[in-house]
């Protein structure tokens, strides 16, 4: 099983401002947005909020628009836009969740 990290997630009220930061104050390579997949939001379905991104060519950075509701509207608990997130990617879905079991979590 093969654990990786795949990016952060930073949420700001001001995306464009957050994003100038990261990429002409520290350099970062801005990454266009349609080189990313996004479900286009639907009604009050998915999240149409604006979304930049930054990487160093290792690293991603998500910057995406505060959105309080995005979790409610689409029937999740966990709202992903509400202050952030570190996500990973496994090639063994299930046996990282065996490990997580393993270990009472």
């Amino acid at each position: 099983m093969k654990l990786e990290f795949h990016h952060i997630n930073f949420v700001a009220d001001d995306v464009g401002r957050m994003h100038d930061f990261y990429t002409q104050v520290l350099g970062l390579d801005d990454s266009p947005e349609d080189q990313f997949v996004r479900t286009p939001a639907k009604g009050e379905q998915g999240f149409d909020g604006e979304i930049k991104f930054a990487t160093d060519g290792a690293m991603q950075m998500h910057l995406a628009q505060r959105d309080l509701k995005v979790a409610f509207n689409n029937g999740q608990v966990i709202n992903p836009i509400e202050k952030g997130h570190i996500a990973f990617r496994t090639d063994d879905l299930s046996g990282f969740l065996a490990v997580l079991d393993t270990h009472g979590i």
